[in-house]
Parts: structure tokens; C-alpha cells; sequence
């Protein structure tokens, strides 16, 4: 970058350099905060406030936990004395709350200053001249000592018109421009007005140090003001304080060093607002002490409020970035860092955690009045798994299964980059709802009727095409007899291989949500069902599932009566069964309903039986403690060998075998 070489540092390391402040870790108690909203911060807006809106302002101070409040400059406007007036007057000043006032050291602004803040019942006179090489030379043309004295004068006219009116008066001197002022020079005239003002432990004076323009790396500041600090006449009765600006983007880090350096009162704003880059901002300050397990002595838990309130009097708007306060500060739109911050939460519930540790987090944003389901995880094409599924628990208790949080999460995103949008949690769930839940375009099941046996016998009515049929089908579990019976229908072949449920964790606390995964042909479908009951719920489940093969959609379904009754018959008798007795009941010869049963079905009579007869054999492998040889028998085969045979032949696994899998 060009022009460089007219630039040169122009701040004064002090005469003897100490590092005692660096041996400090961290801030262990709170400065005195002084608000400087509605003098610093005020002076700086385009349009300044009125006197209703500082007035509301300052009530917001208040109930923020500001004790001290610098509320003004009153000789720099009518605005600006009648606030301070009206603040008297009206006696609308807590008993625990200090007010403040500017003053230039010159005697008419003086002199007008102690008007205002005639009958206040505690006010700090800020008292302030310029002191820097540059403003000496440039601006004044006086040296050192006519500088001085110009610092002393003004304090004695303090000390005087203090005495002659009413009210209670702390003073406080700043040699304006000490980034530019030579550091034993700053303290020598700090000295003499603390000379003049002679304060006791009863009546404290402030010394305050301002970073005007900033213009030093933070630990420079924080060199000069241990200087300063161990300098300072009468220093058991003085208060220290700062005033950063943020033009170096270090103010936060200035007025922290500072205090690590001996400062024992701050003065900031609200968000940094203040002239030029602003002031330190003591949201960011108090904050980042609450984040170390310190009280700040300052309520920002309900920081929308404040901000609101903040940016509809100032008309400046926070940062979308701002620490602690911004849109965007807890966000995460990153897929890790979601997936990250919902382990941290989970593990947090597991383990009942009684600090906040979460990854990404450096405080809890309830804690500042936020969301996590609004605030923390939000959805757009850079998101992943964790998060999708993280707002559907948070928004309407879904937690999906692992399996499943991949695909969900794929397609949420696909969605998010097509639209080119991010996703609200409203959003979120219809998409999931529409892919997973409300999705039956081929079938449904109007209703399921189930008998108890030895396993379960299900009768199913499938409404497809307008039609409906009722199909018999047995099962080792409910939802099992269900899958047979579509299954039969559709004369299709798939593995029911996951299966969840949960009772939700929003809303209504009667419902339960059932996730079915189904896998056919090497691929995998999932469902969710949401119902009171929670056989109903993972029947839907199913039904949206199977809804998703391919092959059922064109597929016309087992819409023959005859074929229905006949396998609903060979359901219910398949234990003794012969072809024989099938034809006989349903008056046909041997051949035909042989035939018919093969074009129908794509099986034999007897490969028809045999896999119902295994599937029996199946449940109730799994699901009673009858020997094989009795199994055997139930499911019609007087051979138990030759049973082995079968049904290794059919699952390539011994009955016992499959009786011991986990």
C-alpha cells in the first residue's frame, strides 16, 4: 500500500515500563460501569436523540443495572440542559444511581454546567482539557505548563462553584488526547489537579484516562496506565478510570488489559456506539466476563429487548456479527459445527451438566434471551445431518434415527441450495413431513383387524385404485402380519430392517412417532408415522414406505377376488392344507386352481405353502419358547428333519441357528 512512510507511532511508552498486569489470567470482578450512551454515544448520532427518547434511554439504563450515567454535555445544547433539568426536577433519579456531566475547562461552560446540575442528589463534573503533543502545538500553541494550568484553573472553579450550590458533587478529570501525551507529563497533570481537588476516602475524585483515538496495540495502553496507576497522588482515594475508543478495532481488549493494569471504572456504550468507530462496548465487556463465570453486575438477559429498544432510539442498527447481541452470533449454518453443537446439547442431558462446555458456544443464548431452534442451528445448503434433525427435535420433537439422518439431511439441503433460501423450521418440517409422513400416492390402509394365536393373523383392508380389498396374512408381530399382507397384494419381496419409536417430545405428550425403513432391491425406503396409538403409528410408517417402491406404482396389485380368497384361505388353514381340499372349496379342478395359483402368484400351491409355513415357523422361532420338534408340528411338517431340511434350504440357517442370532 502506497504512502505508508507518512505514518510513524505517536503514542510515548511511559519513563519506566512494568509488566505486573500481565501476570494477571483473567478480570475477577466488575469495574464500576459508567454509561456514556447519552453523552458520547448521543453526540455521535446523525440525528441526535430528543429529550422524550433519552429520557426513555436512561430508564433503560437503569433497569439494565447502570449505577453511574454519564447523561450529558448541558452546555452543549438546550436539548442537553433541559434533559439534565429534567432529570432533577422530576426527581426521576434513583437514589442508588449517580448521574454525570461534561464540562470543557474553560469558566463559562463551567459555570453553565453547575446550573444544570443544580439539586442533583449525586453528580459527577467531569472536567476535561487537551494534553497531547499535537493539540499543544497545533491547536492551543501553549506549553506544558500553560496547559497545566489551564487543567488546574478548572479544577479550582469546580472546587469553588461545588461549594456554592446546591447538591452533592464528585469530580473527575481526563486529559483529553493522552495517546498522544507523554505519560509522565499525563500524570504530572493529573497530580496537580488531584492537588487542588485534595480527595479523601470519604469524598473520592476520578481520574479518568481516555484512549481518544486510539492509536497503540492494547498492551501498550495497558504499560502507560500501569504507570499510571503507580503514580497517582492520593491513589487509595482515587478512582481510575478508562474511556476506549475502538479506533485500532481494540477497544474491548484496551479497556480489559486496563483493568488487568489497575483501572477501576469503565466508561463505554451500549454496542460501541460513540464517535468515529465508537466506543468500548460494555455488552461485549460485561459479557465476556459472564462467560468466565463472572457477575458483571449488569442484566443483558433479555438483549432483543435491549437491542430493540436501542436501535429504535439511536436509529443505528447492531451488527449482525456483534458479540453476544447480533443476528448471527450463535448461528451455525456449517453441517460440523451443527452436528458439534447438537452432540454438546445431548451430552449435556445425558450427563446433567451443571457448566456450559457445548463446542462452538461461548455462553448458553438462553442465557441472553435466544433459541435454539431458531437462533443456534439454522438451515441452509451448507447444513448437515445433525442439524436437520436438531431442529426437527427442538421444533416438533422428531429425533430421527442415525440410519435415517443422512438421507432427511440431503434432502432439506437440496432444497435450501435450489431456492437459493435458507430454511425456517417451519420449512424444515414440511419437507420432511411431505417426504416421510403425508406421502401415499399409490395405497393406503383404511383399517387392520389382528387375532392372537400362535403368532398374529392379520386381515388388512388396502384401499388402491379407488378399490379396496381385505387381505389375510400372518406375522410374528403386528406390523410383521401387515408387511405380509402388502406384501402378498402387490406380490413384492422386501426386508423390514429398521425400526424406532419414540413418544414426542413437543406438543401433544399422548403421541408417539414409529420410523420404518424397508430395504428392496438394495435400496432404502423410510416411513414415519405419528399416532396415539403406537401400532397405528408404525403401520403408517410402513405404509409411507412402501409407497416409495418403485415396482408398486405401476403395479396393479392382487385385484382378483378369487385369488384373494383363495390366499386369505390358504392362510388361515395352512397347516393341513391339500390341493385336493383348496380345489373342492373353491369348486375347481386340480389342474386349473394349480395353474391359477402359479399365473397369480409366480408360485406353486406347494411353494406357496411351504413359505407361509416358514414364515410361521419363523415367529415363532423368535417369539415362544416351544421346542423345534413342536414348531414343526404347528406349522404342519410330522417330520422335524425333514423340517431342518426346509427350512435351511429356505433361510441357508438351521432352526436353532436362527432361534440363537441376536
Amino acid at each position: 500500500m502506497k504512502n505508508y512512510q507518512k505514518y510513524e507511532r505517536t503514542y510515548f511508552m511511559p519513563p519506566e515500563v512494568t509488566y505486573d498486569w500481565a501476570k494477571k489470567e483473567y478480570i475477577d470482578k466488575p469495574p464500576i460501569w459508567c454509561s456514556v450512551d447519552l453523552r458520547d454515544g448521543n453526540q455521535a448520532l446523525i440525528e441526535p436523540m430528543s429529550l422524550e427518547e433519552k429520557l426513555e434511554f436512561f430508564q433503560m439504563l437503569v433497569d439494565i443495572g447502570f449505577k453511574e450515567i454519564e447523561v450529558g454535555f448541558p452546555a452543549a445544547s438546550e436539548t442537553e440542559y433541559q434533559f439534565m433539568r429534567t432529570l432533577i426536577e422530576k426527581d426521576m433519579i434513583p437514589d442508588d444511581v449517580t448521574v454525570q456531566v461534561l464540562t470543557q475547562a474553560r469558566e463559562h461552560i463551567i459555570k453553565k454546567t453547575f446550573e444544570a446540575v443544580k439539586g442533583a442528589p449525586h453528580a459527577v463534573v467531569h472536567l476535561y482539557n487537551s494534553t497531547s503533543v499535537a493539540q499543544r502545538e497545533q491547536v492551543f500553541r501553549k506549553s506544558k505548563e500553560e496547559i497545566k494550568q489551564i487543567a488546574i484553573e478548572g479544577a479550582k472553579l469546580l472546587l469553588q462553584l461545588a461549594s456554592e450550590t446546591d447538591g452533592n458533587f464528585t469530580f473527575q478529570y481526563s486529559p483529553e488526547s493522552f495517546p498522544g501525551t507523554e505519560v509522565d507529563y499525563a500524570v504530572e497533570v493529573c497530580n496537580a489537579v488531584l492537588d487542588v481537588w485534595k480527595p479523601t476516602a470519604d469524598n473520592k475524585a476520578i481520574i479518568n484516562i481516555p484512549t481518544t483515538v486510539e492509536n497503540a496495540m492494547p498492551h501498550v495502553f495497558a504499560c502507560q496506565l500501569e504507570y499510571v496507576n503507580k503514580h497517582l497522588n492520593y491513589r487509595d482515594n482515587v478512582i481510575l478510570c478508562l474511556h476506549p475508543h475502538n479506533d485500532r478495532g481494540c477497544g474491548v481488549a484496551t479497556a480489559e488489559l486496563g483493568i488487568l493494569a489497575g483501572a477501576d471504572r469503565i466508561e463505554g456504550t451500549l454496542f460501541g456506539n460513540g464517535e468515529r468507530t465508537g466506543n468500548v462496548d460494555i455488552v461485549t465487556m460485561g459479557m465476556n466476563m459472564y462467560s468466565h463465570g463472572v457477575d458483571p453486575g449488569l442484566d443483558f438477559s433479555d438483549m432483543k429487548h435491549i437491542r430493540e429498544t436501542y436501535e429504535r432510539l439511536t436509529r443505528m442498527e447492531v451488527y449482525d456479527r456483534q458479540p453476544y447481541a447480533g443476528d448471527l452470533v450463535f448461528t451455525a449454518f456449517s453441517g460440523s459445527h451443527q452436528d458439534a453443537i447438537a452432540k454438546g446439547m445431548t451430552w449435556r442431558e445425558e450427563k446433567e451438566c451443571d457448566t456450559w462446555t457445548v463446542p462452538y458456544l461461548p455462553i448458553d443464548p438462553q442465557d441472553v434471551g435466544r433459541r435454539y431452534d431458531s437462533d443456534v442451528i439454522r438451515i441452509n445448503s451448507q447444513s448437515g445431518k445433525g442439524g436437520v434433525n436438531y431442529i426437527l427435535k427442538q421444533s416438533h420433537g422428531i429425533n430421527l434415527p442415525q440410519k435415517m439422518r443422512e438421507e432427511v439431511g440431503y434432502l432439506v439441503k437440496d432444497v435450501s441450495d435450489k431456492a437459493h433460501k435458507e430454511l425456517n423450521p417451519e420449512w424444515v418440517y414440511q419437507i420432511f413431513s411431505d417426504h416421510y409422513i403425508n406421502t401415499k400416492p399409490v395405497f393406503h390402509i383404511d383399517e387392520c383387524h389382528f387375532k392372537q394365536g400362535d403368532g398374529i393373523t392379520s386381515e388388512v383392508t388396502i384401499n388402491h385404485g379407488g378399490e379396496t380389498r381385505v387381505i389375510t396374512a400372518m406375522g410374528n408381530g403386528r406390523l410383521d402380519a401387515v408387511s405380509n399382507a402388502i406384501k402378498q397384494y402387490f406380490n413384492i419381496s422386501y426386508e423390514l430392517r429398521f425400526y424406532e419409536e419414540h413418544s414426542l417430545t413437543r406438543g401433544s405428550s399422548s403421541k408417539a412417532v414409529a420410523y420404518v425403513g424397508i430395504v428392496c432391491s438394495g435400496k432404502t425406503f423410510w416411513g414415519v408415522g405419528i399416532d396415539a396409538d403406537i401400532i397405528k403409528s408404525s403401520i403408517e410408517a410402513l405404509i409411507v414406505a412402501v409407497n416409495k417402491i418403485e415396482e408398486i406404482g405401476s403395479a396393479d396389485g392382487c385385484k382378483d377376488e378369487r385369488m384373494i380368497e383363495i390366499m386369505n384361505y390358504i392362510q388361515a388353514n395352512y397347516i393341513d392344507i391339500t390341493l385336493d381340499g383348496l380345489a373342492e372349496k373353491f369348486y375347481l379342478s386340480k389342474p386349473y386352481i394349480s395353474k391359477y395359483i402359479k399365473e397369480k402368484s409366480g408360485l406353486t400351491f406347494g411353494e406357496l405353502v411351504k413359505k407361509i409355513r416358514m414364515k410361521k415357523a419363523k415367529a415363532l422361532l423368535k417369539s415362544s419358547n416351544m421346542t423345534v420338534e413342536n414348531i414343526a408340528l404347528s406349522v404342519g411338517y410330522q417330520n422335524v428333519e425333514h423340517f431342518n431340511r426346509m427350512f435351511k434350504k429356505a433361510y441357508n440357517t438351521t432352526p436353532m441357528q436362527f432361534r440363537n442370532q441376536k
